[in-house]
């Protein structure tokens, strides 16, 4: 009952406000806090590994692209019954501003668009993929927060302190929609376990676990990325059993649960492996042999590597011009 909650979480009023015709969503400026913030922490470390300060944000010109087209296809593919079939409208699967990114789509795409970057800068994206990793599921954590001010991504009902109150969002013109209308009254139509928080403070942790065990261990070869790819889908899988909104099924399972497993499995795997390949890699040493795609020599970063010019005695002289005949003496 209601009544009987000693405290709960309020969601907010409204997840959409306008500036004019312009609609001002928070959704979107979570996901954009998050790709600076990644991209920033991602730029610090890398510049720490041994890389040159400006390469991270070279390679999230191809990354963030492409991580939100794989994000919105994994979105369309797996609740495509809510965009295709009879009474849907299939444009609607364009409107990524009303929320729907599916995490795994984002970061298959977005590693492509990043080994693409990487490539034409001759940068190893393992390297590279370890730098960004925790930026990267910091990054997941603020944009749970876009899922909060939607009033999406929620459990069952509970009757926890900490349980989630749902609001009736209406717009102006009577609809009930819980993206783009207010709330007409702060009376909870329904307290639920925000598994949105659950996943926030589960992947503030894993950030924290890649921190620590990189310094200890001095992760290398992709290992911090597979460290995070593992980390983010244990919490993943046991979140997903909670969550209430509609998803596509298998075997009376949602989807995500068994890919959450399935890749898990995989980052394990590739974590052990890729053990036998030693401490973390030298990044000058890497890019003293690596060339970038157009075949032009990698530049090696100032603040790493001093260079020193050694000029022989010689060096000074004028070269001898050979069309001019030399007269002995």
């Amino acid at each position: 009952m209601l009544n009987g909650i000693l405290a709960t979480i309020p969601s907010p009023d409204q997840g959409v406000w306008y500036l004019g015709p312009l609609p001002i969503r928070a959704y979107a400026l979570c996901i954009i806090a998050g790709i600076i913030i990644a991209i920033w922490w991602g730029e610090r470390r890398w510049v720490a590994r041994g890389g040159i300060k400006g390469e991270v944000t070279d390679i999230a010109v191809w990354a963030v692209p492409f991580g939100l087209v794989g994000g919105r296809l994994y979105h369309v593919i797996t609740d495509n019954q809510k965009y295709f079939g009879p009474g849907k409208n299939p444009l609607a699967a364009l409107e990524i501003w009303n929320g729907g990114l599916g995490i795994w789509g984002a970061i298959a795409l977005g590693a492509v668009g990043a080994w693409i970057g990487c490539r034409r800068k001759g940068i190893p994206l393992p390297a590279m993929a370890d730098a960004l990793a925790p930026g990267i599921v910091v990054a997941q954590a603020i944009g749970r927060l876009g899922n909060y001010f939607n009033q999406e991504l929620y459990g069952g009902d509970t009757t926890l302190p900490w349980g989630l109150e749902i609001y009736r969002r209406v717009t102006p013109d009577g609809r009930d929609d819980a993206l783009a209308g207010v709330a007409v009254d702060h009376t909870p139509i329904q307290i639920v376990h925000p598994t949105f928080l659950y996943e926030l403070l589960w992947n503030l942790g894993v950030a924290l676990l890649i921190v620590w065990a990189d310094r200890k261990f001095r992760l290398g070869h992709g290992r911090a990325f597979a460290l995070y790819v593992a980390g983010y889908t244990a919490g993943r899988f046991w979140i997903e059993l909670m969550r209430t909104d509609e998803a596509t099924l298998i075997f009376g399972t949602r989807v995500n649960v068994f890919v959450s497993a399935l890749v898990f499995i995989g980052a394990v795997v590739y974590f052990l492996v890729a053990r036998s390949r030693g401490e973390r890699e030298d990044i000058i040493a890497l890019r003293a042999t690596d060339k970038p795609a157009d075949g032009q020599p990698v530049a090696e970063p100032e603040d790493v590597v001093a260079k020193e010019d050694v000029k022989d005695e010689n060096d000074s002289k004028e070269p001898v011009n050979s069309t001019e005949s030399v007269k002995p003496e």
